[in-house]
C-alpha cells in the first residue's frame, strides 16, 4: 500500500501529513478522505488549478496527463516540471511526497 507524504502547508496542513492510501484513487480524494482539506473548486472536474500540487518524489509513476490537465497546469501559480492536479493524477504503487504551493488561483474562494 502505497503513502502519500504531505509536506507542511502553513494552512491546510500545518505539521505535514503521512498517509496510506490505496492505489487507483487520486490525490486530491485521498488527501480529502484524510482531512487535509485541498482546494478543489471545480469538484474534481479538470475544469480549474485550484488542487494543484508539485510531486516532489514519485512523479514518473504517475499515469501522464491529459492534454486537458497540461493546457490547466499552464495558468497555475508556481507551476513546476513536476506539477499536477491532484484530481487528476491517480496514486500507482509507488509512494509520493507532495508539496501543496501556497498560493492558488481561485476566483470563486468563500474563506474570509
Amino acid at each position: 500500500m502505497p503513502q502519500i507524504i504531505f509536506l507542511p502547508h502553513e494552512e491546510i496542513c500545518p505539521e505535514g501529513a503521512v498517509i496510506n492510501v490505496e492505489s487507483g484513487i487520486t490525490i486530491c480524494d485521498a488527501a480529502l478522505k484524510n482531512d487535509i482539506p485541498i482546494e478543489h473548486a471545480c469538484e474534481k472536474s479538470c475544469a480549474c488549478t485550484t488542487c494543484h500540487v508539485i510531486v516532489r518524489e514519485g512523479f514518473d509513476s504517475l499515469p501522464e496527463a491529459s492534454e486537458n490537465e497540461e493546457d490547466l497546469l499552464d495558468k497555475a501559480w508556481g507551476l513546476e516540471p513536476e506539477s499536477r492536479l491532484s484530481c487528476q493524477a491517480v496514486v500507482q504503487n509507488q509512494d509520493l511526497v507532495i508539496e501543496i504551493p501556497k498560493y492558488t488561483i481561485n476566483m470563486v474562494a468563500e474563506r474570509k
